[in-house]
């Protein structure tokens, strides 16, 4: 099963990846970092498909996609 892992001290609340992700399960959280920013979080894993489409976007490199070896495509009929 894919997934990500978002490090909240690096991620700088752009949102990009909120918008690029197909499957809509990266929110922004409620609470701030010692930045001073609020940072991405997953809220659904089991939906998320291993694209990289939050981690390409993300200008601070903050996410790391976990894909365990599989791969899955979005298909949109």
């Amino acid at each position: 099963m894919p997934g990500i892992r978002i490090d909240k001290n690096h991620c700088k609340g752009c949102e990009l990846c909120v918008h690029a992700c197909p499957q809509k399960i990266i929110s922004m959280s409620k609470e701030i970092t010692v930045r001073g920013y609020f940072y991405a979080q997953l809220h659904d894993p089991s939906r998320c498909i291993g694209c990289r489409l939050c981690a390409l976007t993300c200008p601070d490199t903050a996410i790391t996609v976990l894909t365990h070896g599989t791969t899955f495509a979005l298909i949109e009929y």
